[in-house]
């Protein structure tokens, strides 16, 4: 990813469970230092004398406790220490609870342009808010050609050949009554490691689609706002692929397929389109099928453990209607 620096922090559109409310005190000439990496420190020890090992790339968070250390050390006049945390190479220092940091303090970081932010949120709101932040900003990311959508509350990523019907079976599901995430560009982030987090690539174009023959549709204004989502957990991949004739398709569903996106393992289909085949329902029907299985529900297993159950017990009946005709 390009250069992310304390600018673009402070310009993040953020809202809601991710608003930071972070305004500039002093520094500005140092508002383009890179942020490198997504981690933050509380600066004890630095504070002291002890630099060794001092995370000085990381954003430095001054909390209540960290800010009454300083404040003690400008009442004792011993500002070196002061002096020697900001000669490192700090992207910046994030005063928080709204604390307005001390005259003293702000010249020694004028002296070595280093940004002072401040926030009026306390130090662990406001550093569980960074942490997402950041994480989302330095998530491993990749871009796929595709359709997401929101399908019973599962994100089902469609992907396919061009011409195989990917943005026809959204509009239908999206008539349905489901939600478009993006369509024909997908940026696809990993998550914490654990998940991927799916969005259009461009905010502008995310929510309108192209359908051959009728043009670019803005899903927004024909749906309405409940049919449209920012972004969505992808659960769920299907394979939308031309109907092949001598192949043999998966009739049973006991085999669980995954395909790994970003290194995570999602389950995935894949659904042969004809003519005559309502994609749109299997669709829909794959989604609740992967909701039961989230509660531990296999249809195709349960199934085939009746089937085993009926052959066992008839067997047994067989058995005994045998024997008992010998005597």
């Amino acid at each position: 990813m390009e250069a992310f620096t304390i600018l673009h922090l402070l310009d993040l559109d953020l809202k809601d469970k991710d608003d930071l409310k972070l305004n500039c005190t002093c520094g500005r000439k140092g508002l383009n230092r890179k942020i490198s990496v997504p981690n933050i420190n509380r600066p004890g020890l630095p504070l002291t004398g002890f630099l060794e090992n001092f995370a000085y790339e990381r954003i430095q968070i001054f909390g209540k406790g960290e800010y009454a250390y300083v404040e003690k050390l400008i009442s004792e006049g011993n500002t070196k220490n002061l002096d020697d945390f900001f000669s490192f190479e700090i992207p910046c220092c994030i005063v928080t609870s709204n604390i307005e940091p001390d005259k003293i303090f702000i010249e020694i970081a004028e002296k070595h342009n280093v940004p002072i932010l401040k926030t009026n949120f306390d130090s662990s709101d406001f550093i569980i808010r960074l942490m997402r932040v950041l994480g989302d900003i330095f998530a491993p990311r990749e871009v796929k050609h595709g359709t997401l959508v929101e399908v019973y509350g599962i994100g089902i990523l469609i992907m396919g050949d061009s011409g195989v019907g990917k943005s026809e079976t959204a509009l239908e599901l999206i008539e349905r009554g489901h939600r478009l995430i993006a369509d024909d560009a997908v940026e696809l982030r990993c998550v914490d490691g654990s998940f991927v987090m799916g969005k259009g690539v461009n905010e502008l174009t995310g929510h309108h689609m192209e359908i051959r023959g009728l043009g670019i549709i803005n899903i927004n204004h024909l749906f309405g706002v409940g049919a449209i989502r920012d972004k969505k957990q992808v659960q769920l991949i299907v394979h939308l692929k031309e109907w092949d004739s001598e192949k043999n398709y998966d009739r049973f569903g006991g085999e669980v397929n995954t395909e790994k996106i970003l290194g995570i393992p999602i389950p995935s289909l894949e659904i042969p389109v004809k003519p005559g085949r309502n994609i749109p329902i299997i669709v829909e029907t794959a989604a609740m099928n992967e909701r039961l299985k989230k509660m531990g529900y296999y249809s195709a297993k349960e199934f085939n453990e009746n089937i085993l159950n009926w052959l066992e017990n008839e067997n047994a009946r067989n058995v005994y209607f045998q024997n008992r005709d010998k005597f």
